[in-house]
């Protein structure tokens, strides 16, 4: 659950967005801007958050009142193993040091919901289980406590977003999902499913990330959100959906390698956080993805 320090919203002074290469962080960048929000934008080319000197150098570069929102990792696309485990958790230990150095005025964590317990079938809320299916999630949550940590003893406030799978313009690791559908139905005329593709999730517009990432820093809030927007649809009804759209499009099954699981979430934190928010609908979104994604 979130709590806010500010009941209405207040710019911060400026948004230091680390991950500057990565899939959310354009759209962070671009809603800020539009909003007349001061943006510095970090990626790995600038620091190399892995790098001994990092938290040395982060700190350099931050103030006082500067709000934080980290959304840089290596995702699974980059490995899934106790390599890239471990570089995940080196750049959250340069930040940590960063955020001892400079104590920001603010920080946002980007997570993920794959840190919940991936063997609970009934609605996920914010107060679920942790228990994550594999490194990749369990990172995420030894990122958690370090900067629940870190923040804690700088007196740094910290506010945790955990979005579902996102989706959208800009995706950089062609994930499984609407992202891969559209573009394999665009160069093959065809979306292959993992099984008959029953698996049902929630499925998350990138602009919609970013804007409850967003609504925290202007809340300054504090605590656990998870971005979960709309209702879990299954894979097959979200490639049946592009294919409709593209037309033309075969949509096959291939023999299911593991058994099928469901992901629900109860929204209702998230509309109580922030009433006047309205998520993007998946056939909007779905339509949005097709026609950036053919140059239209």
């Amino acid at each position: 659950m979130l709590v806010h320090k500010h009941s209405t919203p207040l710019k911060p002074a400026r948004v230091v967005i680390l991950g500057a290469g990565g899939f959310l962080s354009p759209e962070l960048t671009r809603l800020l801007a539009a909003d007349g929000v001061p943006t510095r934008a970090i990626g790995s080319r600038e620091i190399d958050l892995t790098a001994a000197d990092a938290g040395e150098r982060l700190a350099a570069e931050l103030r006082p009142d500067d709000a934080v929102i980290m959304a840089a990792a290596l995702t699974p696309d980059k490995g899934r193993d106790i390599a890239t485990l471990m570089k995940n958790l080196r750049m959250a230990e340069s930040v940590c040091a960063a955020i001892g150095r400079s104590k920001p005025a603010h920080f946002v964590y980007i997570s993920s919901d794959g840190v919940y317990d991936a063997r609970f079938s009934s609605l996920l809320t914010e107060e679920s289980t942790c228990e994550p299916a594999d490194l990749y999630c369990l990172m995420h949550i030894a990122r958690e406590r370090m900067l629940e940590q870190s923040c804690r003893a700088a007196a740094v406030p910290l506010g945790i977003v955990r979005p579902c799978a996102i989706y959208g313009p800009g995706d950089t690791h062609n994930s499984y999902g609407p992202n891969r559908f559209v573009r394999t139905a665009l160069k093959d005329g065809k979306i292959t499913l993992f099984g008959g593709g029953e698996e049902c999730r929630h499925h998350v517009h990138v602009t919609d990330a970013a804007k409850i990432s967003i609504l925290c820093l202007l809340h300054g809030s504090t605590g656990v959100i998870n971005a979960a927007t709309g209702e879990a649809v299954s894979f097959r009804e979200v490639a049946e959906k592009i294919a409709a759209v593209i037309g033309n499009v075969a949509v096959e099954k291939t023999p299911r390698a593991n058994p099928v699981t469901h992901r629900h979430f109860d929204s209702s934190a998230l509309a109580l956080a922030f009433p006047s928010f309205r998520a993007t609908s998946l056939d909007d979104g779905l339509a949005q993805a097709i026609e950036r994604s053919q140059g239209l």
